[in-house]
């Protein structure tokens, strides 16, 4: 459980262009983050560049200094659910070496999206074939390595996770493996169709997550507001009290001792202006 009195970390994803010891360190004090996340590579590209241990290190010395925490959010390629074999084969690659690019700037986690079967014909060989290729990956993990955070996308077409019960298929398939945690969108889940805009809504669903994956699993939330209303299927984000969310929501997320282990990052739109208004608002309604 939770410690007594723990307040959850927050922050944003941040930029890496001319590399994260510089770019994504000054971002991250000109907006007040606690927390951030990153890209290892390319989000839309297989490429996986080698690493640089001098890069590397000044990086964590830096993030040591200011008591920040990292994680990565891997490439927006990946779908291990994938019928076409050479989109499963890079997917199991990319999964792998964010995780090892992960280990060596010394982030807590990797954010993979939970993907799609594509076709309905194909839902029985998507676990089977997650199963097969991410177990040894996962095995190969030990108890300092980064958790795989699967985050559950906004439930369209395919989808492997339509809704948030979804997910106990996607940890059966992974057999509940101890590295393995939950980042929540919560802008995907409201387009998915949890109507966390009402009152007590994002309180019930955030009880349902921890009934599901258990507490100790809630490791991320990506705290993001919607362009679309609840249940639209459409994953567009939009700065927190913008959109059709609003700010209460975050007031109650904030609030639930679930999530005092759980920093925010914010994926909204804009750079340092609006994410460090946006941190702000975070941290005022953390208290």
């Amino acid at each position: 459980m939770p410690k007594l009195g723990k307040k959850p970390r927050i922050g944003a994803h941040t930029p890496t262009t001319g590399g994260m010891a510089k770019r994504s360190i000054e971002y991250a004090e000109e907006i007040g983050a606690e927390v951030i996340q990153v890209f290892a590579s390319s989000p839309r590209m297989w490429a996986m560049p080698p690493a640089k241990p001098e890069l590397d290190e000044a990086f964590k010395i830096k993030a040591a200094q200011m008591d920040l925490e990292t994680y990565v959010h891997a490439p927006f390629l990946i779908n291990l659910g994938s019928p076409t074999v050479a989109t499963y084969e890079n997917s199991l690659a990319s999964t792998a070496y964010s995780l090892k690019r992960a280990d060596e700037i010394g982030a807590l986690g990797v954010v993979i999206h939970t993907g799609s079967a594509v076709d309905v014909s194909h839902v029985d060989q998507a676990w089977k074939q997650i199963h097969e290729g991410m177990m040894p990956i996962l095995n190969a993990l030990d108890d300092s390595s980064p958790f795989l955070l699967l985050e559950p996308t906004a439930g369209q077409g395919q989808s492997l996770v339509k809704k948030l019960d979804d997910l106990e298929m996607y940890l059966k398939a992974l057999e509940y493996h101890p590295k393995v945690g939950i980042c929540l969108d919560t802008c995907h889940v409201f387009a998915a169709g949890h109507d966390i805009a009402t009152k007590g809504g994002m309180t019930a669903t955030i009880d349902l997550l921890v009934e599901i994956a258990g507490i100790e699993r809630f490791k991320l939330v990506h705290a993001n507001d919607s362009m679309d209303v609840c249940g639209a299927l459409k994953d567009r984000h939009q700065n927190i009290g913008e959109g059709h969310i609003g700010i209460d929501p975050f007031k109650e997320l904030l609030k639930h001792p679930a999530v005092a282990n759980a920093p925010l990052i914010l994926e909204t739109p804009g750079l340092e202006p609006a994410h460090k208004k946006e941190v702000a608002l975070l941290k005022k309604l953390r208290g």
